[in-house]
This record gives structure tokens, sequence and C-alpha cells, in this order.
């Protein structure tokens, strides 16, 4: 249902837009920190699938939020200058690569991309160690 302001007259839009004002200010009260660019989703869990040590890609990855959601195929990749993790994605029908799911915001896409790496180097470590 829209509500349209004419004519000096309340409609459809005005009332829905004082509805929506009010919901999102009652929750910016209750969830602050959504609203300050907090991140609800924790990782609690990231899963190297497999370890490459040829080529660029170096390994595939899985990353679970809150126990609920699994992200599978994140791929860590050596750049020019550092590792980094690259988001699954997939070829469109123009033939650029996009993203099939990734972090909105810089912070979640730093935070994101530190627990990968930070689990492959353990893992990397791990398997090291046990060739010893």
């Amino acid at each position: 249902m829209m509500y349209n302001i004419y004519a000096g007259k309340i409609t459809d839009s005005y009332v829905y837009f004082t509805l929506t004002t009010a919901i999102i200010s009652i929750a910016k009260k209750l969830l602050p920190d959504f609203f300050q660019g907090g991140c609800f989703m924790e990782i609690t869990d990231v899963k190297i699938r497999k370890l490459i040590t040829e080529g660029r890609l170096r390994a595939i990855v899985s990353v679970t939020f809150d126990n609920m959601l699994a992200v599978h195929d994140i791929k860590v990749v050596q750049g020019e200058e550092r590792l980094f993790a690259a988001m699954p994605s997939r070829k469109d029908e123009n033939g650029i690569f996009r993203d099939v799911v990734h972090p909105i915001t810089a912070e979640a896409r730093k935070e994101l991309e530190n627990a990968v790496l930070d689990a492959y180097e353990r893992q990397l470590a791990e398997s090291e160690e046990s060739k010893e």
C-alpha cells in the first residue's frame, strides 16, 4: 500500500514514511551495533577444504556463520603483494566474473578475510609440522 502527499492531504505514502521512520528509530535504540556498522553474524567455523601448492590459488575454504549459514568455495589466492580471500563467483552472460556472495562493508570484508587467512596459515603450519 503506497501513500502520496498531495495538496496538503495525508496520504498513503506519508503514513508509510512515518511508520518506517518510527520503526527505524525504535530499531536504532534496540540494535545500536547494527546501525553503527557492527556485525550481527559471527564467524563460527572456518574449514580449509583443500590446500594447493602450485600456482596462485593456495586453498579452497568454507566459512560458517552463526552455526547456521555456510559459504563454500572461498579461495585463498597469492596476489602480487599479499595473500587475499576471493569470494565465490560465477561468470555472467557477458563473461564477467561476479561474486555470488560477498561482505557489504569494508569492516566485514576485513573480518572475513582475516579469519580465512588465519585458518589457512594454521593449516599450512600443521601440514608442514606433520611432514617433519
